[in-house]
C-alpha cells in the first residue's frame, strides 16, 4: 500500500479561519483574509472545532492517491459518500499480471499462504485464458478477487475526514482501510495541524468509546497521555 497527498490549499487553516470569521463579523472574505495570520487562524480554528462547528472546515479539501489496496478495502473506503473517487477500471484496464493484497493472517500461517497463492495463481490463469478467448476485460473481470490490487484518486474534506478518521483508525476496524486511514492522518497532520490535531479514533478526539463489550480496551491506557502518545498507543495496540 501506498498512500501520496497529492494535493490540498496552500493555506487549509486560513481558508477555514476566514469562512469562520465570515459568519460572525461585517466584512468582505477576500479582505479577511489578507489581514488575518497564521497564528490566528490556528487559534480560531482550534476554537471553532473545540465548539463541535464543523461546517467551516469543510472549505478544505485534501486530495489521495491511493495505490496497491485490494477490492475489499476499495469497497469499505466508497462507502464514505461525502467524497470524490476515481477508481482504475477493471472494465479498461487489462492486466498482464494479476497482483493482490494477503491478509497478515494468512501470512502467518504457512499452509494457508500456500493454499492461497496457488488459489491467486490459477485465477489469474484463468483470467488470462479467458482474454485469450476474446472475452472482454469487463466480463473477464467477473473471475477476480476481492484481493485483486486496485488504486484510486480520492478527494474528501476535512470534515469528512474527521468522520472518516473516528471510524477507520478504530481498531476494530478492518486492518487495511485502518492502516490506510492511519497514514492518510499523519500526512494531512503535517500540513494542518490546526484542523486535526486531535484527530484519530473516538477514543482520542472525544474521550469515548461506542464498541461496548467488542471495545479494544486501549482507552484504559490512556490516563496523563498527550493526544501523540494516545495515537502511538491506539495505533500499536493490535500489532
Amino acid at each position: 500500500m501506498k498512500i501520496v497527498l497529492l494535493e490540498y490549499p496552500r493555506n487549509p487553516e486560513k481558508i477555514c479561519a476566514v469562512a469562520a470569521l465570515t459568519s460572525m463579523k461585517e466584512g468582505a472574505p477576500s479582505e479577511m483574509i489578507k489581514e488575518i495570520d497564521p497564528e490566528n487562524a490556528k487559534k480560531r480554528i482550534q476554537r471553532v472545532v473545540g465548539y463541535g462547528h464543523y461546517s467551516v472546515i469543510e472549505h478544505a479539501s485534501f486530495t489521495f492517491s491511493i495505490e496497491g489496496i485490494s477490492r475489499a478495502c476499495s469497497h469499505q473506503l466508497v462507502r464514505h459518500r461525502i467524497a470524490s473517487f476515481t477508481q482504475q477500471s477493471q472494465r479498461y484496464v487489462k492486466m498482464d499480471e494479476v497482483p493482490f493484497v494477503i491478509p497478515p493472517s494468512i501470512r502467518k500461517n504457512k499452509e494457508a499462504e500456500e493454499i492461497f497463492n496457488e488459489n491467486m495463481k490459477n485465477i489469474a490463469a484463468i483470467y488470462k485464458k479467458l482474454l485469450e478467448l476474446g472475452i472482454t476485460p469487463e466480463d473477464a473481470r467477473f473471475i477476480l478477487p476481492n484481493a485483486t490490487k486496485t488504486n484510486l484518486v480520492m478527494t474528501m474534506n476535512a470534515r469528512e475526514l474527521l468522520h472518516f478518521f473516528n471510524l477507520r483508525c478504530c481498531n476494530r476496524a478492518q486492518w487495511e482501510i485502518r492502516d490506510m486511514a492511519w497514514e492518510m492522518l499523519y500526512q494531512v497532520l503535517d500540513v494542518s495541524p490546526a484542523i486535526f490535531e486531535t484527530s484519530g479514533p473516538k477514543c482520542i478526539s472525544e474521550g469515548i468509546c461506542t464498541e461496548g463489550k467488542s471495545s479494544c480496551g486501549c482507552y484504559k491506557l490512556y490516563d496523563g497521555k498527550s493526544i501523540e502518545e494516545r495515537r502511538t498507543i491506539a495505533k500499536e495496540f493490535y500489532k
